[in-house]
C-alpha cells in the first residue's frame, strides 16, 4: 500500500471515528463512543505509517 493512500485510508478512519464517538455521546451509547475511539486511532495509524513511509522515500531519494 503507499503512502498516500495509508494516509487517505487513516484520515477517514478518523473520521468515521469521530463520528462514532460523537453520535455515541448523543445517545449515551458507551459501546458505539468505544468503537469510535478505537477507528479514531487505528486512522491515527495509518496515518503515521503513511508518514512513515514518505520519510524513508525521502531518506532513500535524498542518498
Amino acid at each position: 500500500m503507499s503512502s498516500t493512500s495509508d494516509k487517505i485510508k487513516g484520515t477517514a478512519n478518523d473520521a468515521m471515528g469521530n463520528v462514532k464517538q460523537a453520535v455515541g455521546k448523543a445517545t449515551d451509547n458507551k459501546k458505539l463512543q468505544a468503537e469510535g475511539i478505537m477507528q479514531e486511532r487505528k486512522g491515527e495509524a495509518q496515518k503515521a505509517v503513511g508518514e512513515a513511509k514518505d520519510a524513508v522515500k525521502r531518506t532513500i531519494d535524498n542518498v
